[in-house]
This record gives C-alpha cells, structure tokens and sequence, in this order.
C-alpha cells in the first residue's frame, strides 16, 4: 500500500510539472517567433504557428491540468501520512511541508524554467497532445474562468488572467537587459501598457486652461486669436461659455475663409465656420479614446463631467504624449526661471515661486490659494492669461510673454516695478490695486466678458 501512495504521488507530481513546463512554453511563445518556425520549415511549426495565434485556450487548459496534479499530489502526501501516523499531530505539518517543497521546486521552479529554456523544443513535442487536450477539455475551464470572473469585482478577462501585463513588463526588461531594445524603447512600451489604466480628466487640458471664442465674434477676430493663442482648433461658446461648446473652428477654415472672401472677415460671424464637436466623458480610459479618434479622423474632443458640465478638451497630441513624452517644436524652449532683459525688467519663469519674486524685488508677496507667477497672474485676471495680458498686483507689474508646452500655457512673465518705464497705472493706484490692460477688442477670445478696454479692481 505504501508503494502504491508514493508512486501515485510521484505520478501526480510530473503530471504536474509536465502541464507547468506545457503551460510556460506557449505562455512564452510569440507569433512573431512560430511564424519564423514555419519560415524555417521546422517539423510541427504550422501546428505551433496556430496555436501560438491564439494561446489562450491551450494556456488555461495547461493550468486546469496543471493543477489537478497539484492537488492530487497534495492530497496523497497528506493521506500517506495520515494513515501510516494517525495519532501523531506532527504528520499533518510535515506533509504539508513536503508537499509544499515538492510543488514549488519541481514544478513552479524547475518545470517552469525548463518550459521557458527550451520553449521551441517543448512546445513541438507537446502540441499534437494539448491541442486534442484542448479540444476535449477546454470547456471545463472556460466555464470555470467565466464563474470566476461573475464572482470577481471588476471587469474580468473572457480568456482568464493567465497572460498579465506583469508577466509582459518582466518580457520588455529581459529585453532591454539582452540589449534587444534600448531604454528609451522599454519606457515606451510601458507607457503603452499604462495608457489602458490612464482616465482622459488625467491628460484633458482642464477648464481654466482652456482657450476658446463667443459665438458672436468675427472671423477677424478668431483669426487673431488663433494665431496669438497658437492654437489651430478652438472651441466656440454660446451665451454660457464652455458649458454651451457649440462647436470647433480650425484655423485652416478661418485662413481659406478669408483668403476667398476678405470682407467676409469683418461681416461673418465665427459661428458660420464651426465644425461638429466630439464629446467624450472624462472617466474614459485614454487609449479607447485614442482609437475612437483615430477612426473618426477627430484631433480635439471636448470632455465633459459626470454632471454634464464641461471639464476641459484633449487632443490627440495630448493622447500620443502620454506614450512617447512631450512632443516639444522649435519654438518651445525651457526658460531659465529668472532672466535680466534690462534694469529693472526681468523675464521670469511662470512656476517662480512668489517668495522667489518678492525677494528679487525686496518684497513680502504671498497668497492663500496660489504660490506661483504664472498662478496669481491667472487668478487676479480670472480667465487664462494670453502673451500680452498685464497685471499690476502689490507694486509689480507683470505682462504675460511667451507660450510653452504642449497645452500652450504662459512659460515666462516679464515683471517690473508698478510705474518704471511708463507703466499704465490708474492714478492713485496702490500696492495691492488690481490693474488689466487686455488687448484690443478685436483681439479677444478667450471670454465675452473680456470686451472692456480695462477692468480695475480695488
């Protein structure tokens, strides 16, 4: 009897370790490597080839088997030792300890590892077997996978986890430490698994940030919002700004617009030009929107909220940067955080920080609810700064200079003391005394509301 048990237990554990090798080796195996198989003429490579395509159901059959030998092994160590020491408490650790050893040295270690050294050499001599295995059997995991994935939060996999994105990542740094790819590359096929888990409210330019032009504006003058802006698409508001986005006007439209018709420039509204808007929720993964926008031909989506309100827009330039990093053109440059352009006028990075400022200038400068130039700059005026909006706040005026990035927001303010040089100042201005200077009229176009000549806050 005692030959019997241990020679089941041995039979249980290579039943093990041969399905573990069986299931690492078409784990391992890529298309790209059967298809050179069948290139090769090697004998059995079409089989491997067409299992290779689609591995999942011979994966899961793998390790269904794989673990009835498990626990078939697990289950005779422990009545081996249960009936030949049944009044002893100690057999029922030591056969815990025994099976446990031999399950992950023989099979989670070695099995695997020789199924992942010789994966060629294992699979051809293994894939007439697994593939009738396959087709016997499949259906009993299948329906085991699709219980576990009912019971399981979440979405499931209709193929089961077996093939994880950790097991991928640990594939790409093998092959960055082969030197088969560079470190620039493995980086961006991470980025490429992370997009799947990136939200589009993580990439959107947000609200404030947005640039965008009423309705009612002329052609002439979202022409020049576009071109001081540099943005080429840009969304048109109704009577309630971006919560009523009616549309998107493309530069291209406004240029041909006014190249065919030059009065048309002064008498049109932008309103006749707006193409359809693409709306897209903000709890989206990125990549699905990617792939939309791709098919729809779209570069900029609108993104609204879960209470229907507008929280930004994303374009696909912000969806591809998520994968390759910031796409940076000629004019973008990283700006030196303080520079001298003359006595008594600095050009400033906008994340210099207030105490920074104030201590260039011999002041105390602090806020509540912001800690940068570029910060108080937007939050004094209320609305996104353009290049040429100015501010005068505790005795310092500060002029938005030049875009940066790719969200085009203002990188670096020129500031100088409030009156030097003959700064615009309201007579009996004083420190703490608001003071915007927007551009003309005819230039405006991020806010309706900025069509006064100069808005003065005490």
């Amino acid at each position: 009897m005692l030959a019997v048990a241990v020679g089941l237990a041995v039979v249980f554990l290579l039943w093990a370790a041969f399905f573990a090798a069986v299931q690492e080796a078409f784990s391992t195996l890529t298309k790209g490597r059967a298809h050179k198989l069948v290139e090769e003429e090697v004998k059995r490579a079409e089989l491997v080839a067409e299992i290779a395509a689609d591995p999942a159901p011979t994966v899961s059959t793998a390790l269904f088997l794989r673990l009835i030998g498990e626990v078939g092994f697990i289950v005779t160590v422990v009545w081996l030792f249960a009936t030949r020491y049944a009044d002893a408490l100690w057999s029922w650790a030591v056969s815990g300890i025994v099976g446990l050893v031999g399950l992950f040295v023989l099979v989670s270690v070695g099995a695997r590892t020789l199924g992942r050294q010789h994966t060629v050499a294992v699979a051809r001599r293994t894939c007439g077997l697994v593939r009738f295995l396959t087709t016997v059997l499949f259906f009993i995991p299948q329906i085991m996978i699709l219980v576990g994935n009912v019971i399981t939060p979440g979405r499931g996999y209709p193929d089961g986890p077996f093939a994880s994105e950790d097991e991928l990542r640990e594939y790409v740094d093998m092959a960055e430490a082969a030197n088969q790819i560079e470190a620039g590359e493995r980086k961006m096929i991470y980025s490429v698994f992370d997009l799947g888990d990136t939200l589009v409210r993580e990439v959107m330019v947000p609200r404030p940030d947005v640039v965008h032009i009423d309705e009612s504006r002329t052609l002439r003058q979202a022409l020049r919002v576009a071109l001081r802006s540099g943005f080429s698409r840009i969304p048109v508001t109704g009577p309630r700004g971006l919560d009523e986005v009616i549309g998107i006007v493309y530069l291209k439209d406004l240029a041909k617009r006014v190249y065919d018709e030059p009065g048309a420039q002064s008498l049109e509204k932008v309103s006749s030009l707006v193409r359809p808007v693409t709306w897209c929720p903000d709890s989206k993964p990125a990549d699905d929107l990617l792939r939309e926008m791709q098919a729809a031909r779209s570069h900029m989506a609108v993104v609204v909220d879960e209470f229907g309100g507008t929280a930004g827009v994303v374009t696909i330039e912000d969806l591809l940067e998520e994968i390759v990093g910031e796409i940076r053109d000629e004019y973008d440059q990283e700006p030196d955080p303080v520079t001298e352009v003359r006595d008594g006028v600095y050009r400033v990075s906008s994340r210099l920080s207030l105490a920074d400022l104030g201590e260039l200038f011999g002041l105390e400068l602090d806020d509540d609810e912001v800690d940068s130039v570029g910060g108080i700059l937007a939050k004094q005026l209320s609305r996104v700064p353009i290049p040429g909006s100015r501010l005068i706040w505790e005795g310092l005026e500060m002029t938005a200079d030049q875009y940066a990035g790719r969200r085009h927001q203002i990188a670096t303010v020129l500031v100088r003391r409030a009156g030097d040089e003959g700064a615009d100042e309201e007579p009996g201005g004083t420190p703490g005394t608001v003071l915007f200077v927007p551009p003309p009229p005819e230039e405006v176009g991020q806010s309706s509301q900025m069509s006064q000549d100069r808005v003065v806050v005490a």
